[in-house]
């Protein structure tokens, strides 16, 4: 006797062709997949090669400003600082020491100089908590190459900038060096809270 087979009933032809059709749809996803991760990638380096070059612009400017902070307050910082009691004789811009013997490098935007001692200018147009730290290691070299030179001058130190917040204001202070700020088109010259600090 023969069983009918229904029109509903799965038979062996059907079946394999529902399972090449599996097949057929999970090459045609894997082909998506690999289209997607490929446009994600593609995506990533276009952002990232976008960020470089937003990076370099944004140092470009950086950069001006700070040249800019530079050109304003350095032409005058002697005078300024007579007010305050320091008669710097010599003013130089960007001065580099280097001793590749005992491994210490390290430059200064100004440095104003007589024969007692020596006034170390860091200008930026913003200033941080970073830079006042960077500041500090700064004096922290110029002292080491000093005695490694024999020079026993004393150094003190001073931060110039044309944006910061309170707080970062009173890092400045705190760490006792002397804040340089614009006022207009001239700047003035804040003292530490404290004895101003020397290295």
């Amino acid at each position: 006797m023969e069983v009918a087979q229904t029109a509903n009933a799965p038979n062996a032809e059907s079946f394999w062709a529902a399972m090449q059709e599996l097949r057929e749809s999970q090459k045609e996803t894997a082909q998506q997949m690999k289209e997607t991760d490929r446009r994600m990638q593609e995506t990533e380096r276009v952002l990232k090669e976008s960020k470089k070059a937003l990076d370099k612009q944004i140092g470009s400017l950086t950069n001006l400003f700070g040249d800019l902070t530079l050109g304003m307050v350095a032409p005058r910082l002697q005078e300024k600082f007579a007010g305050l009691g320091f008669v710097f004789l010599r003013s130089n811009l960007n001065v580099v020491f280097e001793d590749k013997k005992n491994d210490v490098s390290f430059e200064v935007d100004v440095l104003l100089e007589n024969g007692e001692r020596a006034m170390l200018v860091e200008v930026k147009t913003k200033i941080t908590e970073e830079r006042v730290n960077k500041h500090i290691i700064r004096l922290e070299k110029m002292r080491k190459y000093a005695d490694l030179h024999g020079d026993k001058r004393i150094f003190l130190g001073a931060v110039a900038g044309f944006a910061m917040t309170d707080n970062e204001r009173n890092i400045v202070l705190e760490q006792g060096f002397y804040l340089i700020e614009p006022d207009g088109e001239n700047f003035f010259i804040t003292e530490p809270n404290e004895k101003p600090k020397e290295w």
